[in-house]
């Protein structure tokens, strides 16, 4: 089946659960059955931009295809975020707010921490011999890091993880409607916070939700709402989508031994690696664009409010920019031109974060556990939309 301007139409529902990498598999082989598709499974239906150099293209081009459409699986999401919903002017103006708690000097700072929180996560399971790893670390580490980098105690983690796990759950299906319980509870976390910082503000060089409630846009102080969207925003960009990359990052180095051999015996070779992993496995598979005015794309004919897939998973694997680019290859030529964080003026504020993240969890979780294996006869499936691990069972001996 074509669509009216002659492109394929792709039926994929990729908010479907599937059997691990079955959506990578479905991504490469659209990739390279067309060039574009347009994709008829959501009620606007979207141009799905697949290979590397038109994603590239398409991340560019951000003065028509704006972020008025965050995902094109869920174009109408009623949940704002900041800066992400904001463009040109306005966009540059509000990273500049937050920017430097994301900047390399900034995540540095961070690093001795992320490293003694990792450790004592690790060595509560270690003696275990086993863990559902997605649940009880990959998730619980980075939403401990989020909790510091904001200036909130750790030890929230235990009431806030299951708030986040809920709505992350509920967005995902398109349940807006059930997302909203646990988010109030989130909202109204961040209300406290906000209100003890503004009678007892700490330092805004290093405390995220003092400097937000001193900073500035255009002369005036921020509003509450705009400080609340902006808490819950670095909240979800960045817990979800480091659960996903280590789920896969670990099912990887659970099978193939060669490849773990390597990162416990050369741990100097595990920054590179990172960037590797998140080439093959990259924190989200898509990104969302809406055209503003009525454009044409290398043939393609858009009108305004067109929805766009930018397609960052199979970019990544695009034969034509990367050979043999499903294998895992340290030290792959090129690899710091991959699209893992996007590009152009919206590429991801927490990727240096990230990286920080994915390494450290690397280098220590190897320094005590070396040798581990998936459980037999466990289950790997993938959630969709946000492709992520349902579970991971891993097994050591203790």
């Amino acid at each position: 089946m074509t669509h009216a301007t002659g492109c394929p139409v792709s039926h994929t529902d990729y908010t479907k659960e599937s059997e691990i990498y079955g959506h990578y598999a479905t991504l490469d082989a659209e990739r390279e059955a067309a060039r574009f598709h347009f994709n008829d499974t959501t009620e606007r239906g979207f141009w799905m931009l697949t290979r590397y150099e038109d994603v590239l293209a398409g991340f560019q081009n951000h003065r028509n295809w704006t972020t008025a459409v965050r995902t094109a699986l869920f174009p109408e999401s009623r949940i704002p975020l900041l800066p992400q919903d904001l463009n040109g002017e306005e966009h540059q103006k509000f990273r500049r707010i937050i920017n430097p708690f994301f900047a390399p000097a900034a995540v540095r700072r961070m690093e001795e921490l992320a490293h003694t929180r990792c450790v004592e996560l690790l060595e509560e399971l270690a003696p275990k011999g086993h863990c559902n790893f997605v649940a009880e670390f990959a998730i619980r580490y980075p939403t401990d890091l989020f909790l510091v980098l904001m200036g909130l105690p750790v030890e929230d983690g235990d009431f806030f993880l299951p708030w986040t796990e809920e709505m992350f759950n509920c967005m995902l299906q398109g349940d807006l409607d059930g997302a909203e319980v646990p988010r109030q509870k989130i909202l109204d976390y961040f209300t406290v916070a906000i209100e003890q910082r503004r009678k007892n503000p700490r330092d805004p060089a290093e405390d995220m939700v003092t400097r937000l409630v001193q900073a500035e846009l255009d002369g005036e102080l921020l509003s509450h709402d705009t400080i609340l969207t902006t808490c819950m925003s670095i909240m979800l960009a960045g817990l979800d989508t480091t659960r996903s990359a280590l789920g896969y990052i670990f099912t990887h180095l659970a099978t193939h031994e060669d490849d773990r051999r390597i990162l416990v015996e050369e741990p100097e070779s595990t920054r590179d690696a990172v960037e590797e992993f998140i080439r093959l496995y990259p924190l989200v598979i898509q990104a969302g664009r809406e055209v503003q005015e009525s454009c044409e794309f290398e043939g393609i004919d858009m009108a305004a409010k067109d929805v766009i897939w930018l397609g960052i998973g199979s970019a990544n694997r695009d034969p034509r920019k990367y050979d043999d680019p499903d294998t895992f290859v340290l030290g792959r030529p090129g690899i710091n031109q991959h699209l893992a964080f996007g590009a152009g003026p919206h590429r991801c504020l927490g990727m240096h974060l990230a990286r920080l993240e994915l390494a450290v969890v690397l280098e220590e979780w190897h320094k005590l556990i070396p040798e581990y294996r998936i459980k037999d006869g466990a289950e790997l499936v993938e959630r969709g939309s946000q492709l992520t691990l349902k579970e991971l069972e891993l097994e050591w001996e203790v």
